[in-house]
């Protein structure tokens, strides 16, 4: 009985606590703060899907390639334009600036389309090369620095890529100039001979006849013309050849110049091996190494400029042949 009785207040202090505690909480729940309360922090997890990771790898890939393509496009555009400033380089140094290409090669053109209008009915192989030698000689005529300029590219690009045959145009070359220069001679004798037989007739027609004909033709005679071409271009033929003279002497200047610093490089080596040799060895072998040092030095003499002028008989004699050549 007394233990049911002491139950009892227990229960109603626990029920009491209880309830005391639900109303505190709910007060407190329902009770605002004055104060503001703080954000809580929100932590965002990026996650991604299969299918935005295949897209990205395509994106990348799409990316490479075109990467790849623009730089191949863009060096084969930097190719073309270096070959574009090479061949305008090489057209401004071909083409020379005193000539004037809009009516040279006008002429050249007429005079290609000449040879051929009039080889049309000639046989195939004067059709095939009568042209061309038109084109050469008129563009040597019409262009001659121009020409040249092309020629001597040509010339240089054939000994790089063809040396043989560059070298068998060049013993061509030669062989034609010495036959040219064989046929001008011939031609000079023939003309020579020719004159001296018409005098001789001549000189027995006046003899028979007593007419001063080879006084009235001028035969045997210097003609005027010619003596005054020859007098106006003996100034400039003496001056070409005292160019040439004085450029002989600086040439043996420069080389005399060149062989003596080569000797005193050389004596300065020889003297640095006698020091060396003299420290090195033993002063007994002292004597027997400066006794044979000296035949191992090598002295280079300087060569010597000698000008030679011509004398009064060989210019006579120059002149003379000078004067036929013209004639």
């Amino acid at each position: 009985m007394y233990r049911a009785a002491s139950r009892v207040p227990r229960r109603a202090v626990l029920a009491a606590a209880s309830s005391g505690l639900v109303l505190t909480s709910l007060e407190n729940r329902d009770k605002l703060s004055i104060y503001p309360r703080a954000d809580p922090d929100v932590l965002l997890v990026e996650t991604t899907s299969p299918l935005e990771e295949q897209i990205g790898a395509v994106r990348r890939q799409v990316q490479g390639v075109y990467a790849d393509g623009y730089s191949y496009v863009q060096g084969w555009i930097s190719k073309w334009i270096g070959i574009e400033h090479a061949v305008e380089n090489r057209v401004k140094s071909i083409i020379s600036p005193h000539e004037s290409l809009t009516p040279g090669l006008l002429y050249v053109g007429i005079a290609t389309l000449t040879g051929s209008i009039l080889t049309r009915t000639r046989a195939l192989p004067t059709r095939i090369l009568l042209p061309p030698l038109f084109l050469v000689f008129s563009a040597r005529h019409f262009l001659p620095n121009t020409t040249a300029n092309l020629s001597s590219y040509l010339g240089n690009l054939e000994e790089v890529y063809a040396p043989s045959l560059a070298e068998k145009h060049e013993v061509a070359k030669a062989h034609s100039q010495m036959a040219w220069e064989r046929v001008k001679e011939k031609t000079v004798d023939v003309r020579r001979k020719v004159d001296e037989g018409a005098v001789g007739w001549v000189e027995k027609v006046q003899g028979a006849t007593g007419l001063k004909i080879k006084e009235t033709l001028g035969l045997g005679q210097p003609q005027p013309a010619v003596v005054q071409k020859v007098e106006a271009k003996a100034p400039g033929w003496a001056e070409r050849a005292k160019w040439k003279v004085e450029q002989k002497v600086v040439e043996a200047e420069r080389e005399a110049v060149e062989v003596e610093r080569k000797v005193a490089e050389a004596l300065k080596i020889a003297e640095k091996k006698v020091e060396e040799a003299v420290k090195s060895v033993p002063e007994a072998a002292a004597a027997d190494v400066a006794q044979e040092v000296p035949e191992e030095v090598v002295v280079v003499q300087a060569p010597a400029v000698v000008v030679v002028e011509p004398t009064v008989e060989k210019k006579e004699e120059k002149k003379e042949e000078e004067h036929k050549h013209l004639v």
